[in-house]
C-alpha cells in the first residue's frame, strides 16, 4: 500500500511503525474471510482492510478520530485471526493498538461512554475494587431488564450478565509466595497471579502449581505483579498500559536475578501483551532491555507443559472435550496444538468445534462495550461446539470461559485443571 507521510510524522516512532504495516498491505482482502465483524455483518469497513483503510486515512492527515472511525475500529475484537490468514504478514496488532491509542487521545466520546470506559480502566485491573464490582453486580442483577433502557443501558446490562452468582473464597494461589515441589526441583518459574482471573477462578492457578510442582518445578508469585496491562491497552489507555507493564517487568527482573526458566501465563489474553512487552517498551531507554527480556522467556502454560515428560495418569478419563480455542492463544501467540496434545497425552478424546478460527465474542471488554455483536459470535460458537456433543469445554482463557458460559450449561473448564485432575489433582469445581 502506498502511504504519504511527511518527514515531521514519520519523526515520531509509533508513525513510522504504522507506515511500515501499511505499506506491508497489497488489498487482497484474505482477512475478511476470517474476520468475525465482516462474516457477521458484511460491512467492508468492519473487516482489517477496511479499518486498515480508515486508519491509513486518519494518520496520514494527521487528523482527529472521527465518529465514523471510531464506530468501525470500536468493533475489531483484536482477535488477530486476519493475521494468521494474512499473506502479507501484516502486523494488524500494532497498526489497530497505535490507532485506539490516537482516539483516545483525539476523540471525545459521549459522556456517558466515556464514563463507562474509565470505570472500566480503573476497576477491572484493580483486584479488589473488581471483587466489590462483583458483589454490588449480583445484587443489581434483578435490574437488568431495566438497566437496558437507560444510556450505555445494553452495555451495563452484559456486564451484569457476566457477574458470576459467587465468588470463590481467597486463595493462597492469589498472594505472593513460592510453592516448592516435594520432589527434587528441575526448574524454577514465576506464575502470573494478574487480576480478573484471580478473583474469579484462582482454582485454574492452584490447578496450574500443583501441576508443574508434581513435574518437580518450583513456582514463584512475585511481589509486586498484577494486571498485565492488556485490557486498557486495547482501550488506547497507552499510558496506563505501560505503567502495568513497567511493575510486572520489575516484579519479574527481581526473579530472573535469582534464577528463572520462564514467565509463564494461564491466561491467554495476557500472554499475548506481556510477549509484546519489548515492542511496547522499545522506546524507554530505562525498560527496554528488561520488558525484552521479560517477553523472551513469557510462556502460556501448555507451551511450556509440551516441553516436559508426561506424568503417569491417576485416574479413569475418556471424556468427549472439546477445545474451544482462544484467539489470543492460536492467532496471537500461534500456539494451536499444544493444548490438544496435552489433553489427548492425558486420556481425554479431544475434539474441536467447526469455525474454530471464529471468536467467541469475549475479547477482554468487547462482550461488555460492544454487547450485541458478541451475542451474536457467541450462540455462533456455542451452536458449533454443541454439534460436536461435548461432556466438557476446554478452553485456555478466562474471558472465553465467561463468555460461553453465558449460553450453555456444559461445563467448561481450563486445561490444565484438567491436566491437573487427570494425573493426581482434585476434581476441577466446574465438573
Amino acid at each position: 500500500m502506498q502511504t504519504n507521510f511527511s518527514p515531521a510524522q514519520l519523526a515520531d516512532p509509533h508513525t513510522k511503525e504504522s507506515e511500515q504495516i501499511l505499506r506491508t498491505c497489497v488489498h487482497c482482502g484474505f482477512c475478511t474471510a476470517t474476520c468475525p465483524t465482516y462474516v457477521l455483518l458484511g460491512d467492508e469497513l468492519d473487516s482489517p482492510r477496511g479499518r486498515i483503510y480508515l486508519i491509513k486515512d486518519m494518520l496520514e492527515g494527521g487528523k482527529p478520530a472521527t465518529a465514523e472511525v471510531v464506530k468501525h475500529v470500536d468493533r475489531c475484537l483484536s482477535c488477530l485471526s486476519c493475521m494468521t490468514t494474512c499473506p502479507s504478514g501484516v502486523n494488524y496488532m500494532h497498526l489497530v493498538d497505535h490507532a485506539r491509542a490516537h482516539i483516545d487521545k483525539t476523540y471525545r466520546r459521549p459522556a456517558s461512554e466515556a464514563l463507562l470506559r474509565t470505570l472500566m480502566a480503573k476497576v477491572l485491573p484493580n483486584r479488589r475494587a473488581f471483587r466489590w464490582s462483583m458483589a454490588l453486580a449480583r445484587l443489581g442483577r434483578p435490574f437488568a431488564g431495566l438497566a437496558a433502557r437507560l444510556p450505555q443501558g445494553k452495555r451495563l446490562a452484559a456486564m451484569l450478565a457476566l457477574a458470576p452468582a459467587s465468588l470463590p473464597s481467597a486463595s493462597s494461589a492469589t498472594h505472593p509466595g513460592s510453592f516448592v515441589p516435594k520432589t527434587a526441583r528441575k526448574g524454577r518459574v514465576a506464575l502470573l497471579t494478574g487480576c480478573a482471573q484471580a478473583e474469579l477462578a484462582p482454582g485454574i492457578n492452584e490447578a496450574a502449581i500443583r501441576l508443574l510442582n508434581r513435574h518437580g518445578i518450583e513456582v514463584v508469585l512475585p511481589k509486586g505483579e498484577g494486571c498485565c496491562g492488556a485490557l486498557v491497552h486495547h482501550m488506547g489507555k497507552e499510558k496506563d498500559a505501560l505503567a502495568y507493564a513497567k511493575a510486572n517487568i520489575d516484579a519479574w527482573t527481581a526473579e530472573m536475578a535469582k534464577g528463572l526458566d520462564a514467565i509463564l501465563i494461564t491466561t491467554s489474553g495476557c500472554g499475548t501483551t506481556i510477549k509484546d512487552y519489548g515492542f511496547m517498551l522499545r522506546g524507554d531507554p530505562a525498560y527496554a532491555q528488561k520488558a525484552a527480556a521479560v517477553s523472551a522467556i513469557a510462556k502460556d502454560i501448555s507451551e511450556y507443559l509440551e516441553t516436559l515428560p508426561a506424568l503417569p495418569v491417576t485416574v479413569e478419563t475418556g471424556q468427549n472435550v472439546t477445545y474451544h480455542a482462544a484467539c489470543s492463544l492460536q492467532h496471537g501467540q500461534q500456539i494451536k496444538t499444544a493444548p490438544k496434545t496435552l489433553l489427548k497425552q492425558a486420556g481425554f478424546v479431544v475434539k474441536e468445534a467447526a469455525e474454530a478460527h471464529l471468536c467467541c465474542g469475549s475479547a477482554g471488554t468487547y462482550n461488555m462495550l460492544q454487547p450485541e455483536i458478541s451475542e451474536r459470535l457467541r450462540e455462533r460458537k456455542l451452536g458449533n461446539i454443541a454439534a460436536t456433543r461435548p461432556q466438557i469445554i476446554a478452553a485456555g482463557n478466562i474471558g472465553c470461559m465467561t463468555q460461553l458460559a453465558q449460553g450453555t450449561t456444559t461445563p467448561i473448564v481450563h486445561t490444565v485443571e484438567l491436566l491437573d485432575w487427570a494425573t493426581g489433582g482434585p476434581k476441577p469445581r466446574g465438573l
